[in-house]
C-alpha cells in the first residue's frame, strides 16, 4: 500500500505556525493537488475557509484545533497522524447556496456550509418577507434579521440567537429570527432541508440589509434566496472517539 499523501493548511496563528512546524519534521506534505487528505490546522474559521477553498477537489479534510472552540476539528496531536486520518469517520456536509440581488440589479451566488444571515446594516431594523416554497409564511418580519442554519452550523451563530440545536442527519435547517420585534411571539421555524427559502427587503430605501453566506458578505440586498445545494458535498473526518454526532448531541446537554 503506498504511503497516505497529506496536504496541510494552517490559520497563521502562532499556535498553528507550531503545529505546523512540528509536522513537517515528521511527515512530507504535498500540495493539496496532489494529496489523499487535507490537514487543516486552526480554528473553525480556518476550516470553514478550507472547505469553500478546496471543494473543486473532492479532498477529504481532517482538521486538529489550533484555535479556541475547534467544533469542526480534531483534538491536535502529532502523534500516529495517519493511522488517526486512516480510521477517521467521514462526515458528508452540502452547502447552502444563497443567490443574492443587490439594489444595482446585480445577482451573486454563494455557498455557505454553516449558515446564511440577512441582517440590517444600520441602526434602523430590517422589513422582510419570507417565503418558503412559494408560499408567503410572514408578510412583514421586523427586526435584525433572519438565520438560516444547516445542522453543522446550528450551533454557531444560530445556537447564539437562541436558534435549536440541530442533530446531524436530520435532514432540516433551522431558519431563526435575530432580536424579532414583529410577529412579537415568533421564534423562528424548522424546515425540510429541501426548503426554498426567499427573503425580501420590504424597504430598501430606507433599511438596507446585508446578506452572508458564511464569511462571505454582501450589502444593498434586495432579495436572497437559499436552498440546499446536492451537487457540492464536502467530506470532513473525525476521530471515531470523537465525532461530530456526537458533538451536536453534547451541545444540547452544556449548562
Amino acid at each position: 500500500m503506498s504511503p497516505l499523501r497529506i496536504a496541510c493548511v494552517h490559520s497563521g496563528s502562532k499556535r498553528a505556525e507550531q503545529g505546523f512546524q512540528e509536522l513537517s519534521r515528521i511527515y512530507s506534505f504535498v500540495p493539496p493537488e496532489e494529496c489523499d487528505v487535507i490537514l487543516a490546522l486552526g480554528g473553525d474559521g480556518l476550516m470553514l475557509h478550507t472547505l469553500h477553498q478546496h471543494l473543486n477537489l473532492g479532498r477529504p479534510i481532517f482538521g486538529m484545533n489550533c484555535g479556541t472552540l475547534g467544533f469542526l476539528l480534531n483534538t491536535y496531536d502529532a502523534d500516529d497522524l495517519a493511522r488517526r486520518i486512516e480510521t477517521a469517520q467521514e462526515f458528508g456536509l452540502c452547502p447552502l447556496k444563497m443567490k443574492a440581488v443587490t439594489r444595482k440589479g446585480e445577482t451573486s451566488e454563494f455557498l455557505a456550509f454553516n449558515e446564511v444571515t440577512v441582517l440590517r446594516h444600520t441602526g434602523q431594523s430590517a422589513n422582510l418577507r419570507i417565503q418558503v416554497d412559494g408560499v408567503e409564511r410572514l408578510a412583514k418580519f421586523v427586526g435584525d434579521g433572519i438565520i438560516l442554519a444547516t445542522p453543522a452550523g446550528s450551533t454557531a451563530y444560530n445556537f447564539s440567537a437562541h436558534g435549536p440545536i440541530v442533530p446531524l442527519g436530520a435532514s432540516i435547517l433551522a431558519l431563526t429570527p435575530v432580536s424579532p420585534f414583529r410577529p412579537r411571539r415568533w421564534r423562528g421555524a424548522l424546515l425540510p432541508h429541501s426548503a426554498e427559502v426567499l427573503i425580501d427587503n420590504l424597504d430598501p430605501d430606507k433599511r438596507p440589509l446585508s446578506a452572508t453566506a458564511d464569511f462571505q458578505e454582501l450589502f444593498e440586498v434586495v432579495s436572497v434566496s437559499v436552498q440546499e445545494d446536492p451537487s457540492h458535498r464536502a467530506k470532513i473526518l473525525f476521530d471515531r472517539d470523537h465525532s461530530l454526532q456526537e458533538r451536536v448531541l453534547r451541545e444540547q446537554f452544556v449548562e
